[in-house]
């Protein structure tokens, strides 16, 4: 097992569920952020590789701050599967996916491609059980169904999702491959500090990010983002930076069904800041959030102990 300082956060749940709230509420900033970032740059894989270079280099410092000289060793600790997961997970979870979802976006319908990244939690619950062993019952069934439903009211019309295009399949595969990564981590944190795995996940997706640009022949665009794109580019990454962070330690402390399912209430804050950004009102999609935030309560409830009485006689 590798070590690292303390950071002082307790290994429970509850503290695991309290990071996934806070994950969730940069998650539905970081989603109305990047609504209009992406219109401030004229690629969109130029402007997601700017933003994760810049994760990426806020992530080392942040780990190489709390390590105090202990980094060197920690990693040289990492066995050989450890390590292949590591970078299987920068590869795919922050590499691969990323392309495909960017790359999806351009030609999906918005409102099909975000619920099809919704359903993100769906994924999660369906191989946490058979892979981490995580218990399901009847209170993350309702949790998962009631998220879903509430996706599906916000998102309205999906029936253009039984014509799905090429790009409406490349957000289900970024969605899956998402999903996959949250399992892999999941067991990584078991035994390896979540920054360490954070860095990881981003430092090397950079890398496939970058190899992507170069193959596409969109590698220059990094240097014609400009002064505003690169502004944008740090805002956008230290959220991303603050939204990795946050997740992963969630991760190490909370299953993967709760803290996945949490997550989905960062819709209701992006639809929170949409609504008061353009001035609208929240009724049309009253039913929607209700359900979203009757979904993340029935996820963040506590576990109840039947060792408890055992314990206190």
């Amino acid at each position: 097992m590798i070590r690292l300082p303390s950071l002082r956060i307790p290994m429970t749940r509850s503290a695991g569920i309290a990071l996934a709230l806070t994950t969730a509420g940069i998650s539905g900033v970081a989603v109305f952020v990047n609504g209009y970032a992406v219109q401030q740059v004229p690629s969109a894989s130029v402007y997601t590789t700017a933003k994760n270079l810049v994760a990426a280099m806020l992530l080392c410092a942040g780990l190489l701050a709390v390590s105090r000289g202990t980094l060197r060793p920690a990693l040289r600790a990492l066995d050989r599967r450890a390590a292949l997961a590591l970078l299987a997970v920068g590869v795919f979870g922050g590499g691969l996916a990323f392309i495909l979802f960017f790359e999806g976006l351009r030609h999906a319908g918005s409102t099909q491609a975000g619920f099809l990244q919704k359903t993100l939690v769906l994924w999660v619950a369906l191989l946490a059980v058979p892979l981490l062993r995580e218990r399901i019952g009847v209170r993350h069934v309702a949790a998962v169904a009631a998220l879903l439903l509430g996706q599906v009211a916000l998102s309205g019309d999906l029936t253009a999702l039984r014509h799905s295009t090429t790009g409406e399949w490349m957000v289900l595969a970024a969605t899956l491959i998402w999903a996959g990564e949250v399992i892999v981590v999941r067991a990584l944190l078991r035994s390896i500090p979540s920054q360490v795995v954070g860095v990881a996940r981003i430092g090397v997706g950079v890398v496939v990010l970058l190899a992507y640009l170069a193959v596409s022949g969109n590698l220059t665009g990094l240097l014609h983002l400009g002064g505003a794109g690169w502004a944008v580019a740090l805002l956008t990454g230290a959220v991303l930076a603050g939204y990795v962070t946050t997740w992963f330690a969630a991760l190490a402390r909370a299953s993967a069904v709760d803290v996945t399912a949490v997550l989905v209430l960062g819709a209701f804050v992006t639809a929170l800041l949409d609504a008061a950004a353009h001035h609208t009102t929240l009724a049309p999609h009253l039913a929607g959030l209700l359900l979203i935030l009757a979904g993340a309560v029935l996820a963040a409830l506590p576990v109840a102990r039947r060792t408890r009485a055992v314990l206190t006689t």
